[in-house]
């Protein structure tokens, strides 16, 4: 069992269609500032990334914000966050984010939020990090994509113990309740980070 301190949380830069993926993204950041673990992300001011970042701060927590150059440049970057790490690539910027958090938690998104779920997932696997992961999985959004991980697994392409490297959430509480069941992480990754 373990106390998480910060959260690397995946999720859309939109809003989507179903207006409660943006009420579970507001009310998870304030379950998180409420508990005291600091947000980390990837420093966007839109969609359910802003929103989960401006309910962080509104509710006393702690944002670390990380986003790309060329992103920043557009105005995307939120400069109201505890910090805000202007990197120079995607790659970097995911580097920062898995470094600075001890958990991660995948809302709903689109494909920048899978890819970055998938890294680190991957990482998990290859035994570059012990963190756990979860898919917040309100309305069933990442059902087809859970699906195709049992897919892979079916086909073996992935191994059984595959499915322990991350655990499945159907409510905000759920999250947390996962996150703390959590045995401690096996080592340090920092040094295993590229």
């Amino acid at each position: 069992m373990t106390r998480v301190k910060s959260i690397c949380v995946f999720c859309g830069a939109s809003n989507g269609k179903n207006p409660q993926h943006m009420e579970n993204a507001i009310a998870f950041g304030k379950m998180m500032a409420e508990r005291g673990i600091a947000l980390v992300y990837g420093g966007g001011r839109i969609g359910l990334m802003g929103a989960v970042a401006d309910a962080v701060m509104k509710n006393g927590g702690t944002v670390i914000g990380v986003i790309p150059e060329h992103l920043d440049d557009i105005e995307v970057g939120h400069k109201g966050l505890s910090e805000l790490i202007v990197c120079k690539s995607m790659h970097q910027r995911k580097v920062e984010m898995f470094k600075r958090s001890e958990a991660f938690v995948t809302l709903a998104g689109g494909l920048g939020s899978l890819d970055e779920a998938f890294e680190a997932l991957t990482l998990r696997q290859l035994g570059i990090h012990d963190k756990p992961l979860v898919f917040l999985n309100a309305l069933g959004y990442w059902d087809k994509c859970l699906e195709m991980i049992e897919g892979i697994i079916d086909d073996g392409f992935a191994r059984e113990s595959n499915r322990n490297l991350f655990s499945v959430a159907e409510t905000l509480e759920q999250v947390f309740e996962q996150l703390e069941a959590e045995p401690a992480p096996k080592f340090d990754p920092r040094e295993k980070l590229l």
